[in-house]
């Protein structure tokens, strides 16, 4: 065929067209890659459920760790009882299924003995995702008064000199009495709730006194924070940082990162302080500088061999709920991006689907690096915030029912 100006122009015009058809507006092209990350978590999500319900008729006690892929008991809750009944109702939420409602109730129940102990303070741990989550979904007041009762004992770990709230040992054990963690950001929303309930603002007060403390002491100038620091409990007076669960006391434990970013942003949607909202801010600033190519954390971001270190699933699946928290009070979606990154990793890389004796869902979790203790197994927070990241996506309003996500 004869090449004409004709044929010439058409055969450009044709090529035009089909590079346009081939090039989609970027919404269309957003739209997708939105859809797409949907679908894989909700696919997670369903494998989620259909392990925790494969498993879940036979366990009578409290999910504490893996071993050889089995899950080992507490009796008591030890400090991760709130998660098991926290994991069942939000397996329910996603699937309605009654029997896992049922399951949740129950399981949730075996915690009533720990309203009122006074020797740990991690009680928000052990009766916000159970207790207040059980009151929010049924109505029944007793789940709350008791959520108000452990509330209660906790408070009574307040140390007024220090303005601090003391991690561990009895009251009357004068070992570790000045020691302050960085987890109990994470126990603070218990008494947020308790203030809202009574009406009692001395709950809150303490909450806000501790958040102030951690928010002088822990952070660094670049974001990063110390498991520990310690004060004089007599006096309250500052001694420094330090560390048990991360490599060094100069050192960034990954999921005590992730404790702080989630604690603080709960703090300032409890409070409206703009500064424990810019605080929330620095902590996720530095942990999403730190992340590795494939988004699953490893243990202590300043670990000698990161980013080529054993990984910790659990500090991503809390990093993603801060992050969506923080992308939701902020309003910036980089968080927001960088947490579906973080969702996403986790469901294609970390989640138990190729080992049918596997009874948890997320795998390659790190509980006490230092002691050698559950070196990449499966531990019970990460299954529950995993579910509670996904639903935050997928089903925002009944995550909003289960724990409250209003800001003041």
């Amino acid at each position: 065929m004869s090449l004409t100006r004709r044929n010439v122009l058409a055969t450009a015009v044709g090529t035009a067209a089909a590079v346009g058809a081939a090039a989609p507006p970027a919404g269309a092209v957003e739209a997708r890659s939105q859809a797409s990350t949907e679908s894989e978590l909700r696919a997670a999500a369903d494998y989620a459920v259909e392990k925790i319900s494969s498993v879940a008729p036979g366990v009578r006690a409290f999910p504490v760790g893996t071993r050889f892929e089995k899950w080992v008991y507490s009796q008591n809750g030890d400090w991760v009882g709130g998660f098991w009944p926290g994991t069942l109702w939000m397996a329910h939420l996603h699937s309605g299924d009654d029997a896992l409602r049922t399951l949740a109730l129950d399981s949730a129940r075996r915690l009533a003995p720990r309203q009122y102990d006074t020797t740990t303070h991690d009680l928000g741990f052990l009766f916000y995702p159970s207790w207040v989550t059980t009151w929010r979904l049924t109505g029944d007041d007793s789940w709350r008064a008791g959520a108000v009762r452990a509330a209660d004992s906790l408070v009574q770990r307040y140390n007024p000199q220090g303005r601090f709230i003391r991690a561990w040992g009895a009251l009357d054990d004068p070992n570790n009495a000045g020691r302050v963690i960085i987890d109990t950001m994470m126990n603070l929303d218990l008494l947020a709730f308790a203030s809202r309930q009574t009406g009692d603002e001395k709950y809150l007060d303490i909450a806000v006194q501790h958040a102030t403390t951690a928010q002088r002491v822990f952070p660094r100038p670049d974001g990063s924070t110390p498991h520990v620091f310690d004060f004089d409990p007599g006096t309250g007076a500052p001694i420094g940082p330090n560390t048990v669960q991360g490599y060094s006391a100069t050192s960034c434990w990954a999921r005590g990162q992730a404790w702080g970013l989630y604690g603080f942003t709960t703090m300032y949607r409890r409070t409206g302080n703009a500064q424990f909202l810019a605080t929330a801010r620095r902590l996720a600033d530095f942990a999403i500088g730190a992340l590795s190519a494939d988004h699953v954390p490893v243990w202590d971001y300043r670990a000698p061999q990161q980013p080529n270190d054993i990984k910790d699933a659990s500090a991503g699946a809390i990093t993603a709920c801060g992050l969506l928290d923080l992308a939701a009070a902020t309003g910036r979606t980089h968080y927001r991006d960088v947490a579906l990154r973080l969702l996403t990793a986790l469901a294609r890389t970390c989640l138990t689907r190729k080992s049918p004796r596997a009874e948890a869902v997320v795998a390659r979790c790190t509980r006490n690096r230092p002691a050698e203790d559950g070196i990449e197994i499966s531990l019970p927070y990460a299954d529950y915030y995993l579910l509670e990241g996904i639903l935050r996506v997928l089903r925002p309003q009944d995550v909003d029912r289960a724990i409250d996500l209003s800001t003041v």
